[in-house]
């Protein structure tokens, strides 16, 4: 079983390199493909010990966040995420791909060039957020889809869903629909339709949510479209990063307040965890032929590692045929 990551178009190549070293060190069983510049990964990866199951793959050019995605898929045909995706195709023993380059040209790579699942009218990009009963939550769809259809959104909660049995184990995820109120009559066409879908669906449709309630735990899966998920997720990330800063101002304001924090270092220090998106990998494309995993653009080698823990357990927990028989029994009613 193969891994495809790419090196290039993150912050720190430095970072996913060490990530797919330590990988492919915790799991023998599977061969981890490096793509991107050779002599730079062959320099970043430990020199104590050689790994057997990481191989590299020389590619000369990088997409970046500045070139247009779907061009530069199609142009730079010798760029580590092109020469990714290509491999990812051909092998039919892969588990998938791991980029944290440009989000657009890792989505249009995995839709020109792997493919959309059959019945799937979009792919879509799940994302997952810390929930305050230790769990977590999946927002879908989080950027990859700015405008949408209801159809596509019906698809978006089967396809989070499958992934949250597979990632979490709960035989019915529970599904919100995001919106600015809680009644069933709230919200624009897009939410007022897709309202009805989910109502009259097989899934476990709970209603309408707002976003001050996405990280309540009380709900498994949040659908919405790329533009309002992204919002979601972004909102989410600067209010924590917000409350962090004061937080540690306020600590540094005064004697006492340094002492006490003597005394909830340790605590501290697990919800700064809790809170940090490394630990839990990418967010996965759902809706390709084959998984592919897009990385936060700034991860560290935790994330990458995560994001290849979360590709076994998509395939140990059969989440593409789970995505592909709830499309088609949708389809079919």
């Amino acid at each position: 079983m193969n891994i495809y990551i790419d090196c290039m178009g993150a912050d720190s190549p430095a970072e996913i390199i060490n990530g797919a070293a330590a990988a492919a060190k915790e799991h023998p069983e599977i061969n981890i493909v490096l793509t991107g510049d050779q002599s730079l990964i062959n320099a970043t990866l430990p020199a104590s010990s050689a790994i057997c199951n990481l191989k590299v793959v020389h590619a000369e050019d990088v997409i970046t966040n500045d070139d247009t995605p779907t061009t530069a898929i199609k142009v730079k045909k010798d760029s580590s995420l092109v020469k990714a995706f290509n491999m990812l195709k051909e092998d039919d023993n892969a588990l998938g791909l791991i980029s944290a380059g440009s989000t657009g040209a890792v989505l249009t790579g995995a839709t020109l060039i792997i493919g959309r699942m059959e019945g799937v009218y979009r792919p879509t990009l799940i994302s997952q957020l810390p929930t305050a009963n230790g769990g977590f939550v999946c927002i879908t769809d989080s950027g990859a889809n700015m405008d949408s259809h209801p159809e596509w959104l019906m698809q978006f909660a089967i396809m989070g869903s499958s992934y949250m049995r597979a990632m979490t184990g709960k035989a019915n995820p529970s599904i919100a629909l995001l919106n600015v109120g809680t009644e069933d009559h709230k919200g624009n066409t897009l939410t007022r339709t897709t309202y009805q879908l989910l109502a009259a669906s097989k899934l476990n449709f709970v209603g309408n949510m707002e976003a001050r309630d996405a990280l309540t735990g009380n709900y498994d899966v949040v659908v919405c479209d790329g533009y309002d998920g992204n919002v979601l997720l972004k909102g989410s990330e600067g209010a924590v990063k917000m409350f962090m800063k004061k937080f540690k101002q306020n600590v540094m304001a005064s004697l006492s307040a340094k002492i006490g924090y003597l005394f909830m270092k340790k605590a501290i220090k697990q919800l700064r965890s809790a809170m940090d998106y490394n630990n839990y990998g990418g967010g996965p494309f759902l809706g390709t032929k084959k998984p592919v995993i897009k990385a936060h653009g700034a991860s560290n080698s935790m994330a990458i590692r995560q994001s290849v823990n979360q590709l076994l357990r998509i395939k140990e927990g059969k989440v593409l045929e789970m995505i592909q028989q709830g499309i088609a029994e949708n389809e079919a009613r």
